[in-house]
């Protein structure tokens, strides 16, 4: 079955008692089975789970290493029943020194045992007195131990079904040069850390960021699992953090100061893991590293695919409202700095707007604005101006008017309609068609109006089409597609609505907030055909198109991420939860592939523009394609999802 890629972790906190392995390793046993009822594939449980990690001197016990020991031989024995593999911690003694070690388990087997690396010599916990660092050990094959034998070495790394993945311990994480790193150099895209974090105010802040962070620079996903309930608490408190990190996100995370044992699982996404590598040219092996040996294990997979991870329907709108706010503030921010080096630039102190009353040109507006104040220059000098058509309602019109006025900037309406004939008679253009013509000419003159306004009044133009428009190339070439400075290039339409809204909550104008709210309302339509016999808008781009959420979320999983056409139906199913159905995603998914390639002419001759997120469609930067590229094996696998 495809997996698209998904790999099903989990991180455990078991009750343990301190000394107690018979009782540990049946929390571990019972704990395993449970995730394998899951489906979990990979399982790590903290370090030193089998003895618990405050034993202090009975480390030292040569009776709690062999029952250790012993305990890692039932747990290997009851792997052989799970399709899993588990990863557990206990003390390992290697000669005449004891190692603080992380074992691998899958099938009976003990795959291998890794040492920690970094011993620290906190004043609750010196390491240094009961466990010797593995950095520099020479690999070793123990014969016999557990009653089967390990491979003992620092310098290993798993692969499950070919899906790699490395391991460390604790303190590791926190040096400056982690093992992690080279792990994910060498291949690991899973990195599982084993952890026992006494707890103190504010650490666990900073964890987490150490943990988003470290799996955003290595491209991994960050399994951190740490100890609990049960650890003693003579000195220090043991909460239990526990965090599954994809590439700098936090995909699940454990409650702390728990009594009760607590599980969390996700599933992890390699396959975006590999193409974000791809993607990052800084991310290369070009570095002195030692020679990994790579065990393989091979399990066979679920038949089922029931994912653990939360799908984002709106990839570009943080589902956190403080998160949201933040995102609005930062954007609004960067199209205000980048109008403002552009008009600076310039010594230029005009700019001409077309306002329609829709959601773009209303951030274009909201954002020269700030422009005009952040300059210190007279919003008089902002020319908006507003064209009624053949399409033109009142409702758009109205709200168009307002704005302007209620931001204090210079207004001017020209109509295009009696112009817009003249021309039809000029290039004979029958007085009921109503094709690409009728529609592209009313946005042409528009465009040639704000043009030779900008040239007469020594201004510049100020476009305000977005990425989603750009990605659907739902934009006139050489009208409305054309500017001199695009805000809204690289700014989606499904976070436009929250943009304004956001906006609309900064300010105590009661008259620009109703506009504002109207213009979020109202239906995303060019209004290039006439109104419908009520006066309302007749062309609503969505019911052409397709709805702007679906074909932003069509547009990041592309262009981010990187994934085909059956990963992103498969999503896209999990993300609306039968909002649309099957057939209507396939629908548009395949009308956004066929528009995407064949208008990228557009957007090879877009005008300059900020970026503002992680995307962006000009040809300068971040999305060169060639204009005449086949969109023929994109649209072959959406046939064959029928």
């Amino acid at each position: 079955m495809n997996r698209y890629g998904y790999i099903k972790v989990a991180a455990c906190i078991p009750t343990l008692k301190v000394a107690d392995c018979h009782f540990n390793t049946e929390r571990i046993i019972h704990n395993m089975r449970l995730s394998a009822e899951r489906g979990v594939e990979i399982l790590a449980f903290p370090e030193l789970s089998i003895t618990s990690y405050t034993c202090g001197d009975l480390f030292l016990q040569p009776t709690l290493l062999q029952q250790a020991e012993a305990s890692l031989a039932r747990i290997a024995d009851e792997s052989m029943k799970l399709q899993m593999v588990v990863i557990v911690g206990l003390p390992v003694m290697v000669g005449n020194a004891i190692y603080n070690c992380a074992a691998v388990v899958a099938q009976g087997e003990i795959v291998g045992l890794v040492p920690k690396c970094y011993t620290p010599n906190y004043s609750e916990f010196a390491e240094d007195r009961w466990f010797a660092s593995g950095r520099n050990i020479e690999s070793e094959y123990l014969e016999g131990f557990a009653e089967r034998g390990a491979f003992f070495s620092r310098n290993q790394l798993f692969e499950l079904n070919g899906n790699r993945f490395g391991v460390e311990i604790c303190e590791d994480v926190w040096t400056p040069s982690p093992p992690s790193t080279q792990q994910a150099l060498s291949g690991a895209k899973i990195i599982f850390n084993l952890s026992a974090s006494p707890e103190i105010i504010g650490k666990h802040d900073t964890l987490r960021h150490i943990v988003s962070q470290h799996s955003m620079r290595t491209h991994t996903a960050y399994v951190y699992v740490s100890s609990g309930f049960g650890e003693s608490s003579s000195d220090v408190v043991f909460a239990g953090n526990s965090f599954i990190a994809e590439n700098g996100s936090i995909l699940a995370k454990g409650e702390r100061f728990e009594i009760q044992e607590r599980t969390i699982v996700a599933d992890v996404d390699v396959e975006a893991l590999q193409n974000s590598r791809i993607r990052s040219n800084t991310y290369t092996s070009d570095y002195p590293m030692p020679e990994f040996e790579i065990n393989k294990i091979v399990i066979e997979s679920s038949e089922n695919l029931t994912l653990d991870r939360k799908i984002d329907a709106l990839p570009f709108v943080p589902s956190n409202e403080w998160e949201r706010t933040k995102r609005c503030d930062e954007i609004f921010n960067i199209q205000t700095l980048g109008l403002a080096k552009r008009l600076d630039h310039m010594n230029c102190k005009c700019a001409v707007i077309g306002i329609s009353g829709g959601l773009d040109s209303t951030l274009a507006l909201l954002v020269t604005v700030n422009t005009f104040d952040r300059l210190g220059l007279d919003r008089k000098g902002i020319i908006g101006i507003t064209m009624p058509g053949f399409g033109t309602t009142d409702r758009t019109y109205n709200n168009a008017l307002t704005l302007m006025q209620e931001l204090g900037i210079s207004m001017r309406e020209i109509p295009i309609a009696e112009a817009c004939r003249q021309h039809f008679a000029d290039i004979g253009l029958a007085e009921n068609d109503r094709s690409i013509t009728y529609e592209n000419a009313q946005a042409r003159e528009r465009t040639q109006i704000l043009m030779d306004v900008a040239n007469m009044e020594n201004g510049i133009v100020i476009g305000t089409g977005d990425m989603s428009e750009l990605a659907l190339g739902w934009a006139t070439y050489n009208g409305d597609h054309m500017s001199m400075y695009g805000v809204n290039a690289s700014v989606p339409k499904t976070l436009i609505r929250y943009m304004i809204d956001w906006y609309a909550s900064k300010i105590d104008n009661k008259a620009i907030i109703e506009a504002l709210y109207d213009v979020i309302d109202t239906p995303v339509s060019p209004e290039l055909l006439p109104a419908d016999n009520d006066g309302k808008i007749a062309q609503k781009t969505e019911a052409l198109v397709g709805p702007y959420e679906l074909n932003d979320f069509f547009l990041y999983n592309f262009v981010r991420l990187g994934f085909s056409p059956s990963k992103i139906l498969f999503l896209a199913e999990k993300a609306f939860n039968n909002k649309y159905d099957r057939t209507e995603i396939l629908s548009r998914m395949t009308t956004f592939f066929r528009r995407f390639f064949s208008q990228q002419f557009k957007r090879s001759a877009m005008p300059d523009g900020p970026k503002v997120g992680t995307i962006s469609l000009t040809a300068r930067a971040d999305w060169r394609m060639p204009s005449d590229a086949s969109a023929a094996m994109w649209l072959k696998e959406c046939e064959t999802l029928k």
